[in-house]
């Protein structure tokens, strides 16, 4: 991997990891329009980009990581048990089932719920405007809504924050939800990988490792910002409408 198709993949990933259209999805297009194979190297570039992310978010939202919010963090790590169990139990199965096709039509079922969703949501009726004010329970559908972004394609931002809205929570709220809940997930997720992958550092290009990861922090923290200005004017119909031409796209690309 050189350093411009580094800077396009930090890029990507920074764009799409905490918007409901899957990052999975784009990375695939990108690596196959790039001619980038799935080596182990590329695999431990992923993970680096991914911590890159996490610090993302936690930089936006550090005014949240602290002792006085316990309260709200015990709910997200309550949130995080129920894709942490099924995601380790299933962890071989989840790999047979990841194809293009798969991913494809993950994105036009995504993109028809988030539309169906958004016709049936009223944001001026919720009761739950503030992330600190989710509950237990609500909490919970989130963590179990999670469980369906197993499936490649589905989009980790995209089930919880759909979870969130059917559970009662606004838009706003169901999003800031999401993004701290990935701060445990992707951790595990990408601490695991780090674990399978260290050894792959070694001969790799850290030039390269080093520019996608400052190019994705600033990609992804931009993005985040930016994501919760669009909420406050527009829904997620945009989104739906475009995982459904993507899903098309990939579809006709088999």
């Amino acid at each position: 991997m050189d350093i411009l198709q580094a800077i396009i993949i930090g890029i990507i990933e920074g764009f799409t990891e905490f918007l409901p259209i899957s990052s999975t999805g784009h990375m695939i297009v990108a690596s196959e329009f790039l001619g980038i194979e799935q080596s182990a190297v590329v695999k431990a570039y992923e993970v680096i980009i991914q911590f890159s992310a996490i610090l993302a978010v936690m930089l936006l939202y550090k005014d949240k990581i602290n002792l006085k919010e316990i309260l709200l963090w015990q709910k997200i790590i309550t949130a995080f048990f129920p894709l942490a169990i099924v995601g380790f139990l299933l962890k071989d199965s989840i790999k047979e089932i990841f194809t293009v096709s798969t991913v494809a039509w993950m994105f036009i079922i995504g993109g028809i719920i988030f539309i169906i969703v958004e016709h049936f949501h009223d944001d001026d009726a919720t009761e739950v405007k503030e992330v600190e004010l989710v509950s237990w329970k609500q909490s919970l559908i989130i963590g179990f809504g999670q469980i369906l972004s197993l499936v490649p394609g589905t989009s980790r931002a995209g089930s919880t924050i759909i979870a969130g809205m059917l559970a009662g929570v606004s838009r706003k709220a169901s999003t800031e939800f999401s993004f701290l809940l990935a701060i445990p997930v992707m951790t595990a997720v990408s601490g695991y990988d780090l674990l399978k992958h260290y050894q792959d550092f070694l001969g790799a290009d850290l030039t390269a490792f080093v520019v996608g990861f400052v190019v994705a922090f600033v990609v992804a923290y931009a993005t985040i910002k930016l994501f919760i200005v669009f909420l406050q004017r527009f829904t997620f119909v945009a989104f739906g409408i475009y995982r459904i031409l993507f899903g098309v796209i990939l579809l006709m690309m088999l």
